[in-house]
């Protein structure tokens, strides 16, 4: 296994993280036995970071994992979860979430414990009731060790947010797809100049870049000199950059986390070549030809006066279109519709002032745009999916 420092408290991780957000499911719950299996196996292999939050697999991941961290596993990994913003009401409730998770998870501390999902909506809710004395306090009581956030906004919030705080890590989503997208390559670098440890979530994409690839796609990877799988060239793509701490991985199959931990031993910062560098490259220019919204996440659309995410909007748009789950990029906009990711998603609260459209660098007909967001995003299906989402969102957390 390979392992990457993390620069202010000296811990040692292994560069592939288990995330716990997509483990086997068995009669609409978690498969425990086969779960549990694949963790201890992945941990038995080198693996020593394990990320979790409240709302993965309706609310049982964190349970889980304290059943599963049993036999002496809780000691050899480092334990990741996460503060929801939506649950947050009151600095009371800071506290009694935390003292929750940790009864869930059956340990007395939490090793890296992140505020979840900020933007620049859920950043001013938490700093203005106090999130940074309550990270003060719980650090002081031992209850965790690191305070670090995850991160769904824009450049400007980001490092807005890097430079409030004495912040040991922190965590973003970044993939071939998304050098642009949210913090992007520029949050990357400018987080490892303030020596915070970056830990990278959704490096396929939800599995767009390692599920059903566009032909075109396919063609680039077979000419090739390297033979590799769809999912190991975007994983190695992220693990070649030496700002990157700890690449997170939702496994859920046996053969897929051995194939994970072998390209991980060789996968070292700057180790891809030239061409191999142009393959993905390549691939990622047909990727961006499928795109349907010239988009680069930047946010000067930002603040829409009716409450739309704009950029998130485009996002969840794009992805819809790419490749990959369509019913998961489904349910991320459902997820979205209710603010779960901070300001909502909801296209159908444009109101086609064009104040966003002035603003845009790319002079993209935002409000057009967002019609056609609307119209394939906004239907019944997505609907049919908001109970759900209330449920897993809007509930008080309880133990």
């Amino acid at each position: 296994m390979q392992y990457r420092l993390v620069p202010k408290n000296g811990d040692t991780l292994s560069a592939l993280g288990f995330g716990a957000m997509r483990l086997p499911s068995k009669r609409m719950g978690i498969d425990e036995e086969r779960a549990t299996q694949q963790i201890r196996s992945a941990i038995d292999s080198g693996v020593n970071y394990i990320d979790t939050a409240v709302p993965y697999h309706s609310g049982e991941s964190e349970r889980f994992l304290g059943r599963a961290l049993k036999d002496g596993y809780r000691e050899k990994v480092k334990l990741a979860t996460k503060l929801p913003p939506w649950g947050v009401k009151t600095r009371e409730d800071m506290d009694r979430i935390l003292d929750i998770q940790l009864k869930k998870l059956q340990t007395d501390h939490i090793d890296y414990y992140l505020l979840h999902s900020l933007d620049a909506n859920h950043w001013k809710k938490m700093h203005g009731l106090g999130v940074l004395e309550f990270l003060d306090a719980a650090k002081a009581s031992g209850k965790i060790i690191n305070a670090g956030f995850s991160f769904h906004g824009d450049r400007k919030t980001f490092k807005e947010i890097i430079d409030a705080y004495d912040w040991i890590f922190c965590q973003i989503q970044y993939n071939f797809l998304d050098e642009m997208n949210q913090a992007g390559t520029e949050g990357l670098q400018y987080a490892a100049s303030k020596n915070i440890a970056v830990m990278v979530m959704e490096p396929l994409r939800g599995g767009m870049l390692a599920g059903k690839l566009p032909k075109d796609v396919e063609e680039i990877y077979d000419r090739a000199k390297t033979k590799r799988s769809a999912a190991e060239w975007a994983l190695r793509w992220v693990w070649n950059h030496p700002e990157v701490t700890v690449v997170l991985s939702g496994m859920n199959d046996e053969k897929h986390i051995a194939e994970n931990i072998k390209a991980c031993e060789t996968a070292l910062p700057g180790s891809m070549s030239t061409g191999e560098l142009a393959t993905v490259k390549a691939v990622a220019a047909v990727y961006n030809r499928l795109i349907k919204v010239g988009c680069t996440g930047c946010a000067y659309c930002m603040p829409c006066p009716f409450g739309v995410n704009i950029p998130q909007n485009f996002f969840i748009y794009n992805s819809y279109h790419m490749g990959g789950s369509r019913l998961f990029t489904r349910g991320m906009y459902g997820i979205s519709l209710m603010g779960a990711m901070g300001t909502k998603a909801d296209a159908s609260l444009c109101q086609n002032c064009g104040k966003c459209a002035k603003a845009c660098p790319q002079k993209i007909a935002i409000p057009e745009e967002l019609r056609k967001v609307r119209g394939t995003l906004g239907g019944l299906r997505t609907k049919l999916m908001i109970p759900l989402v209330k449920m897993i969102f809007s509930a008080e957390i309880k133990e």
